[in-house]
């Protein structure tokens, strides 16, 4: 399916949501991981609305996953992040930082752990893939890095658990946040987690075979119907409300841990060891000169580009969760 207005060029990749999302009133996309996303279902004021009332359902098979395997799996994903994985169980998520050796902010992605030695990173918007296949070149440890055929969606929204419970049984509402299981519905292999990027109860369906795209979106829509679920996209109003931080937009290669404030997710006081670690501990007892802080706007509606967020006078609690 496709649309006269659009133009695409064959050197970014579609999500296996593609033709779904276009049917369902997609009308403007942008690129994220080398792969479109959706970014307009005609009104981001009114997706706000639908995200917080009902549900929503999100293309986000952008956020691609970097599978690491071997019998050093572990060991190696502790390299790559501050964040001690010492107490991460088989079946949990955790939020992590990809640093670099100066201690810059690589990524920011939601890490999975499917099994002893079977991780994914589901990732921000940089090419991870390629930094963790450089690493384990000269690493010493058997591991295999690879992106698999993995796409997620997210559905989000305070009815998204009734939608959940429709499609899967009652039992998914004894999923933990931040904690996933493997399901077949229907023939198609997913993942999910009790995991989301909008503040509200949420979950992430990470398909694992992406010729059954438009069949599970065009399942979830269904059960969904008498729920209010509605086709959107991920919502900047809400995920600023929230405190929820964008790669690019509020942290970069440039940016460090403790400017953002997100101390608890670096450990510099155990024997873990990870990239960057020695220019943290550098920074931390140095101290910061710039740091992200949390604003309350109160005024008039703004005006400018970006007039939809004029619409909510307040905005609370930009610093990072």
């Amino acid at each position: 399916m496709s649309n006269k207005n659009f133009g695409f060029g064959t050197q970014i990749r579609k999500s296996p949501y593609f033709d779904s999302t276009v049917k369902w009133g997609a009308t403007g996309f942008s690129v994220y991981n080398h792969m479109y996303i959706p970014r307009d279902f005609g009104n981001p004021e009114q997706n706000f609305w639908n995200l917080i009332e009902k549900a929503i359902l999100c293309d986000v098979a952008v956020e691609r996953q970097v599978e690491i395997t071997g019998s050093d799996a572990y060991k190696f994903t502790q390299l790559l992040t501050p964040r001690d994985l010492t107490n991460l169980s088989v079946g949990q998520c955790k939020y992590v930082l990809i640093t670099n050796s100066e201690g810059g902010i690589l990524n920011d992605p939601v890490l999975l752990r499917l099994a002893e030695n079977h991780f994914w990173l589901s990732l921000a918007d940089s090419d991870i893939l390629l930094w963790a296949q450089g690493v384990a070149v000269n690493s010493g440890l058997n591991v295999q890095i690879k992106e698999p055929d993995v796409s997620p969606l997210q559905l989000q929204g305070p009815t998204s658990g009734e939608i959940m419970v429709k499609l899967f049984g009652a039992e998914i509402k004894d999923l933990k946040y931040y904690w996933l299981r493997e399901y077949d519905l229907d023939g198609i292999p997913l993942i999910v987690s009790r995991t989301g990027w909008s503040s509200e109860l949420g979950y992430e369906i990470y398909l694992r075979d992406g010729s059954k795209g438009n069949e599970l979106y065009e399942k979830i829509m269904e059960a969904g119907k008498k729920y209010g679920l509605q086709p959107g996209h991920t919502s900047s109003i809400r995920r600023i409300e929230g405190g929820m931080l964008s790669y690019h937009a509020d942290a970069d290669i440039n940016t460090n841990p403790f400017e953002l404030s997100l101390d608890r997710l670096v450990n510099l006081d155990s024997d873990i060891n990870f990239i960057g670690k020695d220019a943290l501990k550098k920074i931390k007892q140095e101290g910061v000169t710039r740091k992200q802080v949390g604003l309350e706007i109160d005024c008039k509606p703004l005006s400018g580009p970006n007039t939809t967020f004029g619409k909510f006078t307040k905005i609370k609690k930009i610093l990072a969760k």
